[in-house]
């Protein structure tokens, strides 16, 4: 059995866009006719650029090649060009088809990829959800209100989860770290405070910020939330700096999170060796893929940490972590996101039930991926998959996130 032939799909899907303005999805058929579907966690570049990476990476190291030999084609992407070193965007390419031998190894053997990571470890996985506005919300001040977001978290309770994200405290500003604005931290404690009283002790709050400030503003903003007990304290600086997650470690009783916009085991092995994590979020479509997540995972192990799979993108990268934490001794959770067009992409063939994703049982990544759906949805603008904003914070106005939502008005 050998790689034949690629197929990308980058998808839209439809406003607000949660889970990112495009997703993309390969296909890979080998000269046997199996087809394995995978699912790139890329942002570097644009999308025309980043199909033509997909290609290059595919024919390059990949095609003519048994499906099964994963961690050649990894060692060839990782180091043939003279680097031997983490590349984003090039893992990217790689996750993704490597995602897609997976399903079709799995296929080949009529066998749940989790049965061949080791077999299954955990019966069911614990999911976890953003907060989004609920169908009455106003969208545009959802961000800003804690109420509101403490009636959607009541809700998401009821519906099962027990385990709640948010991201009160932007702006998200490619400008690097910055000093969260007074009126930052005064917002983010009021979402805590208004969200704890709405769950209780049913929930974990999960706090995001997702690199947005420096190491002292971290600090600054992560203990004055102290008193609300999150379960974690989300990516508090950049991570271009990883030696400085052990800073905020030390000085903040929040649990550090990070790992969604790192890659390889290189780069998260710095994070344990340093203290400055024990969840780790790696995003499967990114870090080079499920193996190279397992292997991660048997690292932050060894530190007593825990793995937590990040999910901002489509139902592929989804069916690949959920895989990934069926196998996974020190699985903590998995993120989800559950919409309309997330479902439908895959036929509804994995889906959250009372807030935990039972392990699937159909053979590869047990997906029905919707071929024709994708094809009806495509991205044809020119943006990123997610873009930071280039004005600084605003110390004066105040600031908001609005929640991840990619427009192209």
């Amino acid at each position: 059995m050998k790689l034949d032939a690629l197929e990308v799909f980058t998808v839209a899907p439809p406003a607000p866009g949660w889970g990112g303005r495009y997703w993309i999805i390969v296909k890979l058929t080998t000269d046997t006719g199996i087809t394995g579907y995978g699912e790139c966690y890329a942002s570097s570049v644009g999308p025309v650029a980043m199909q033509a990476v997909i290609e290059d990476v595919f024919t390059r190291h990949m095609a003519g090649e048994n499906p099964e030999n994963i961690e050649l084609m990894f060692r060839r992407a990782y180091s043939a060009g003279f680097t031997q070193r983490p590349d984003l965007t090039v893992m990217g390419a790689f996750s993704g088809l490597e995602i897609a031998c997976w399903d079709i190894l799995g296929k080949d053997r009529d066998r749940p990829v989790w049965a061949l990571l080791g077999g299954r470890m955990n019966d069911r996985i614990r999911a976890y959800t953003y907060l989004y506005p609920l169908p009455h919300h106003d969208i545009a001040e959802f961000w800003s209100s804690p109420d509101m977001t403490a009636e959607a978290a009541a809700a998401r309770l009821a519906d099962g989860y027990t385990a709640l994200k948010f991201d009160p405290a932007g702006p998200y500003t490619l400008r690097g770290g910055h000093q969260p604005a007074m009126s930052d931290i005064t917002r983010a404690v009021a979402f805590c405070r208004a969200i704890r009283d709405a769950v209780g002790d049913r929930a974990d709050l999960l706090f995001g910020t997702h690199g947005q400030f420096t190491t002292a503003g971290a600090i600054r903003l992560g203990q004055a939330l102290e008193p609300y007990a999150p379960l974690w304290f989300e990516e508090p600086i950049p991570p271009d700096n990883i030696a400085e997650f052990a800073e905020v470690a030390r000085a903040v009783r929040i649990p550090i999170a990070t790992g969604e916009r790192m890659t390889t085991k290189a780069e998260f092995a710095h994070v344990l060796r340093t203290g400055g994590a024990r969840i780790l979020q790696p995003a499967l479509g990114r870090v080079g893929g499920i193996w190279e997540a397992k292997k991660i995972a048997a690292l932050a192990e060894t530190h007593n940490a825990e793995m937590a799979p990040h999910l901002y993108a489509g139902p592929v990268e989804w069916a690949a972590n959920v895989h990934f934490g069926v196998s996974t001794p020190n699985l903590l959770m998995a993120e989800t996101i559950e919409t309309p067009f997330h479902a439908a992409l895959i036929k509804n063939s994995i889906a959250v039930e009372d807030g935990f994703i039972p392990a699937p049982t159909a053979p590869g990544l047990g997906i029905a991926f919707d071929e024709d759906l994708a094809r009806a949805h495509p991205y044809t603008g020119p943006h990123l998959h997610l873009e930071m904003q280039e004005a600084p914070c605003d110390y004066a106005n105040g600031n908001m996130f609005q929640g991840g939502a990619a427009r192209d008005d």
